[in-house]
């Protein structure tokens, strides 16, 4: 069953991936909606094989190195799947739907681990942390959209591809009200975090709760820079990815030296 969920949803992966391609090739201003059928299909099965070895497995949804790569790129590419519905957004499809095709590619291939027991209060931290992550990381992609248009404008040198995405002002403010957003979702995961987890030291949380609020102040301290300042542009380029690679080492950083490097599941 496994196997056949995962080669169903890599082969709509693809085909949504084949139907952008198309489309933003034919007409760079605007994509027509074939893909949207494939990629929900693709995004639906993907989070149905979580759901089928969670039942399958003691512990529920496992949520070790692996799970939880391919747990946020489905997350990321229902976010797309949806958000890119609407306007020019959809060539985001064109990075996040192969990505999640690799990562439950990679889950499958790797194998399925039983997680821990957890009580409602740490499957809702878990729940928040992963959402938190899917969505900043929507605004990652976004600010580099955002960087790439704004060299070629300086450059001169409008390569054709760029046309498919939205226009600068329109891609700036869907970056902000993405990083709210998250910023929302990382509060309540970091407030979680500290109700319901009885020991970080023993749980090996330190680090990852360090990078988390170091993040969380980025994010916050860009925020307020837009929101005072007026802050856009290069400078929320580079916060928005700072911000970003902090939580990536927060997360999978941690968790790959507990669970890959140092064996501790």
């Amino acid at each position: 069953m496994e196997a056949i969920l995962t080669i169903a949803a890599v082969a709509l992966y693809l085909t949504a991936v084949g139907l952008l391609v198309r489309s933003l090739t034919r007409s760079p201003g605007r994509t027509n909606r074939s893909w949207q059928i494939p990629a929900a299909a693709a995004t639906t099965l993907h989070i149905v094989y979580h759901f089928w070895i969670a039942w399958k497995t003691p512990g529920g949804v496992d949520l070790h190195f692996f799970s939880a790569l391919s747990l946020i790129s489905a997350a990321i590419a229902a976010m797309t799947t949806i958000v890119g519905a609407r306007g020019r957004m959809a060539a985001l499809g064109v990075v996040v739907f192969p990505l999640a095709a690799i990562t439950l590619g990679i889950y499958h291939l790797h194998g399925h681990a039983p997680s821990p027991q957890l009580d409602w209060r740490l499957q809702l931290h878990a729940w928040l942390a992963l959402l938190a992550y899917a969505t900043l990381g929507i605004a990652a992609l976004l600010a580099v959209m955002l960087w790439a248009q704004e060299r070629a404008l300086r450059q001169h040198h409008f390569h054709h591809w760029l046309r498919a995405l939205p226009p600068l002002t329109e891609l700036e403010s869907l970056l902000f009200h993405t990083i709210l957003a998250g910023f929302i979702l990382l509060t309540l995961t970091l407030l979680t975090g500290m109700l319901f987890v009885e020991d970080l030291f023993d749980q090996h949380l330190v680090h990852k709760t360090v990078l988390s609020v170091m993040s969380w102040l980025v994010f916050g301290g860009l925020l307020i820079g837009r929101w005072r300042y007026g802050w856009r542009g290069a400078k929320a380029v580079r916060w928005t990815l700072t911000a970003m690679l902090l939580l990536v080492l927060a997360f999978f950083g941690s968790k790959f030296v507990l669970e890959l490097v140092l064996k501790r599941h």
